[in-house]
């Protein structure tokens, strides 16, 4: 979806990164590396080379006009989905940052809302346009583009790591500016569409001349052919009831446990299934249908990186390093405070996601360059450039599929003078804008990211297109350490170069995804100019739905952000400590730490090389970037993933082609039901409605001094 998260960049292979292959999933790094991207089983079915043409068997329907693609109703419905999936990546965005890929669940609740209300009409006789796959595509462009914004907004990372309230958490207090829902939606309003002008020229060469797989686009659009044939249409109508089904339960399921938690450290979340030392150190099962759900959509190597990532650092190291505590660190420093162990768990965890970061970077970047140069060569050979708005002689070898997609998409040209023009008018406007909003971002250091936005923007299109990993976060943190090492403590360095990070983050995330989002519609016979337009809807609704959806959070959970919080937000003390250290170097972490981050930051590095080496092998060596986020929030989530993994995998086991058809509805419902359960939470919070029981678990030893007290 997702974005995608981290989006998170929206992860895949590495897993976490989740922002790396999709074909196995994009998981939002959390921090919002990566989208995980589409549903496993899902994936492998759909990602099968067509035995038949897909095309003939839409030949006998006439393809609507890009206008007639663009219907009230679609928008419609996208608005309410958009709703529904912001709730979902903003619990998501603030608890643990791993988002999972939602453009499956977007064609099919697209898919079904609208084929009910047409249905409706018909039985009236009073429909006038039939449900098209290609409004299905538009619906589901717009969704994914509204929800996105949840994720390269900053919500959970950047953006509230501006805040004094994780500004208190950091080794840094001088610079902040707390959210105001003003600001932030015109902060949205003037980096969000940059993106989508500065790709617009390159579909052509990116979808045709080059083939560039874009595999969830490519999964996303044989989803949506396969719902409008007769045989999808069933099984579509299949997968919903039982997304329904699972639906009712996870927000059933979530109104239950709301009764006993009427303070801190109450409820099931707080249940010690393992036990009460085990509970101390973060591991426990806390009942969340959430994370089983996005375990059964994660790739297995993921949920059990992120668990043998919790039992290194909480089960071995902390304990450890708990011990030098008077030695290594000052003795009775808070939980929160980094010159005591919290800063081992934030730094170490910056060390992992860098050194990951930077790997894929230079492993993305080297294929990005050595396909366009045989991308080039290739073209050279046939003597023929490709250029945006210049068609070049069909080839004699391709197939019915691709002679009709080619000519559909190369039908509604997008003027790239249009494309240019909206690129500099827009970079224009925000260029004197932001430095009203954050006075500490200066005309030109938003002048440098917008002239070389283009070129970045570029190549996380092009090897989001090859490998599925939108590397938006990673690009974001470049943003971070540059503009915070130009502008320096002494002018804002911090809030600069959180605020950089965000205009680079929307600008190379939104580019990636309107490709994905092209890939999409040529493979549905969309016009491009729906997509645009969908896209360019999407994203509008997204600055104003995301805002709000936010507000509410922080205005109905005033501990939002802090360690113990039910939404601790850990991305943005993350990226915060990441904008300090950019600013003022290592000075503020505590002794052996710095040795220590070196060490990890060389490992994910090795870790990743020695994956990419040894083969298939590799499948089973677990992930840096999803190692690293339980060394700060600890494994409890991880243990909620493996179940959802372990529930698939006998699924698997016992009937494979019904888990492969129902396991993504079923982890759609878990995911949507508990994620909307947080609004009306929300509201009753805002409304100061406290849960009335608060159930806690005492050791034995504990309840006979309370028994004893209360017996006095």
């Amino acid at each position: 979806m997702a974005h995608n998260n981290e989006h998170e960049d929206r992860v895949v292979d590495n897993g976490f990164e989740l922002e790396q292959h999709h074909h196995h999933q994009h998981v939002h790094d959390v921090d919002d590396e990566h989208k995980l991207s589409q549903q496993k089983g899902s994936s492998k079915r759909l990602l099968k080379e067509e035995e038949a043409s897909i095309e003939k068997v839409f030949k006998h329907l006439l393809v609507p006009s890009w206008r007639n693609q663009l219907t009230i109703r679609a928008f419609v419905v996208s608005f309410f989905l958009s709703v529904l999936f912001s709730f979902i990546v903003m619990k998501l965005n603030l608890t643990t940052g791993i988002i999972p890929s939602l453009n499956v669940s977007a064609g099919l609740l697209g898919f079904f809302f609208v084929k009910t209300w047409t249905k409706f009409l018909e039985k009236s006789d009073m429909l006038k346009q039939p449900f098209t796959r290609q409004e299905n595509t538009v619906i589901q462009t717009c969704v994914v583009a509204s929800s996105g914004i949840a994720f390269s907004g900053g919500f959970g990372s950047y953006l509230f790591g501006m805040s004094e309230h994780v500004a208190t958490q950091s080794s840094d207090t001088s610079d902040f500016k707390d959210p105001k829902l003003g600001w932030i939606i015109a902060f949205l309003f003037v980096v969000s569409f940059l993106g989508l002008f500065s790709v617009v020229p390159l579909r052509k060469i990116m979808v045709i001349d080059f083939k560039l797989t874009y595999p969830s686009g490519t999964a996303t659009a044989h989803l949506i052919n396969s719902f409008h044939t007769p045989q999808g249409a069933k099984l579509a109508k299949k997968q919903v009831k039982l997304l329904g089904k699972f639906f009712s339960f996870s927000f059933l399921w979530g109104f239950f446990q709301w009764f006993y938690t009427a303070s801190d450290g109450c409820g099931f979340q707080a249940f010690p299934s393992l036990g009460l030392k085990a509970y101390e150190n973060k591991f426990y099962f806390d009942f969340s249908t959430l994370y089983i759900g996005v375990g059964m959509i994660c790739p297995y190597i993921i949920n059990v990186s992120v668990l043998l990532g919790g039992v290194l650092s909480w089960g071995v190291m902390w304990p450890l390093i708990e011990t030098r505590e008077g030695h290594w660190y000052k003795k009775g420093l808070g939980p929160s405070n980094l010159q005591g162990i919290q800063g081992y768990r934030v730094f170490i965890a910056i060390a992992m996601i860098l050194g990951d970061g930077l790997y894929n970077f230079v492993k993305v970047l080297t294929h990005t360059l050595l396909g366009l140069y045989s991308q080039l060569r290739d073209k050279r050979r046939e003597d023929a450039l490709p250029v945006a708005d210049q068609d070049s002689p069909s080839s004699p070898e391709l197939s019915y599929d691709d002679q009709r997609r080619k000519q559909l998409f190369l039908k509604d040209q997008i003027p790239t003078l249009f494309a240019v023009s909206g690129y500099v008018a827009i970079a224009a406007i925000s260029t004197a804008t932001l430095p009203y909003i954050f006075p500490q971002l200066k005309w030109y250091y938003i002048l440098v990211i917008y002239l070389i936005a283009p070129t970045l923007a570029f190549c996380n299109a092009y090897g989001c297109g090859l490998t599925d990993w939108s590397l938006a976060s990673t690009y974001g943190k470049l943003a971070i350490f540059s503009i915070g090492a130009w502008a320096g403590a002494s002018h804002g360095g911090v809030l600069a170069s959180l605020a950089a990070c965000g205009v680079m983050m929307n600008i190379v995330a939104t580019a990636s995804d309107l490709m994905q989002d092209f890939k999409t519609g040529y493979l549905t016979l969309a016009s491009p100019r729906s997509m645009f337009v969908s896209q360019i809807i999407g994203t509008t609704m997204g600055c104003i739905i995301s805002p709000c959806v936010f507000w509410i959070f922080y205005k109905a959970f005033p501990d939002l952000g802090t360690h113990k919080s039910q939404y601790p937000a850990p991305y943005a003390i993350v990226y915060r400590n990441m904008a300090i250290l950019g600013v003022q170097g290592f000075s503020s972490l505590p002794d052996n730490c710095l040795l220590l981050c070196y060490i990890f930051f060389g490992a994910a590095i090795v870790v990743n090389l020695i994956k990419d080496l040894v083969g298939k092998v590799g499948r089973f060596i677990p992930l840096p970037m999803a190692m690293a986020i339980p060394f700060y929030l600890g494994p409890y989530f991880a243990i909620d993933m493996c179940v959802g993994s372990l529930i698939l995998f006998i699924w698997e086991k016992v009937d494979k082609a019904k888990a492969d058809a129902f396991a993504p509805a079923v982890a759609s419902g878990l995911i949507c039901g508990d994620g909307i359960w947080t609004l009306p939470a929300s509201i009753l919070a805002l409304f100061g409605v406290k849960p009335p029981i608060c159930m806690k678990f005492l050791s034995r030893s504990t309840n006979d001094r309370v028994d004893t007290f209360l017996g006095n």
